[in-house]
């Protein structure tokens, strides 16, 4: 499937992933942040003990927040759009037009998370948090995207018998 060729032809507002699978995906990254940086706090608190007892529990709090960002930031650049919560949802992050983001989308996108309440700005329905509306990307159901390029390819087969 290349959907760089027809993507024109693609209405992704169909594709769009449903509000469900959007939590599900920030869930499921949360957790593997959560588990991964657990991990490294207990290296740091190992190889260097005693480091992390003068850290005010604010600058803490802000420095997760922009890891979380670039931890994100480097997941979605490296696998085309996808997060781990993503991979497991069968969902994508892709430009409005349907391209594939690039990193300096990925960086735009996942630094719009740090911004307190962007979880609360993807409550609505259909699902458009302020990381998507300020990046000029959506989220789409990798399984809807496939029917609509075969939708696209059919259409063009025929066009083309009839020509």
């Amino acid at each position: 499937m290349d959907l760089n060729n027809h993507y024109q032809e693609i209405d992704l507002s169909y594709c769009r992933a449903s509000s469900g699978k959007r939590l599900a995906n920030y869930i499921i990254d949360l957790i593997v942040f959560y588990v991964i940086l657990f991990g490294v706090y207990i290296c740091i608190g190992i190889l260097f003990s005693g480091i992390l007892d003068g850290i005010n529990d604010l600058i803490n709090r802000l420095v997760v927040m922009v890891v979380y960002g670039f931890f994100m930031c480097l997941i979605e650049a490296v696998s085309r759009g996808k997060s781990i919560g993503k991979l497991i949802t069968g969902t994508k992050a892709v430009n409005l037009d349907g391209s594939e983001i690039n990193f300096a989308k990925a960086f735009t996108r996942n630094m719009i998370r740090v911004i307190p309440f962007n979880a609360i700005s993807g409550l609505s329905s259909p699902c458009d948090p302020w990381h998507d509306r300020l990046s000029d990307t959506m989220v789409v159901d990798e399984k809807k995207l496939s029917l609509q390029t075969q939708r696209v390819d059919l259409f063009d087969s025929v066009k083309n018998q009839t020509q």
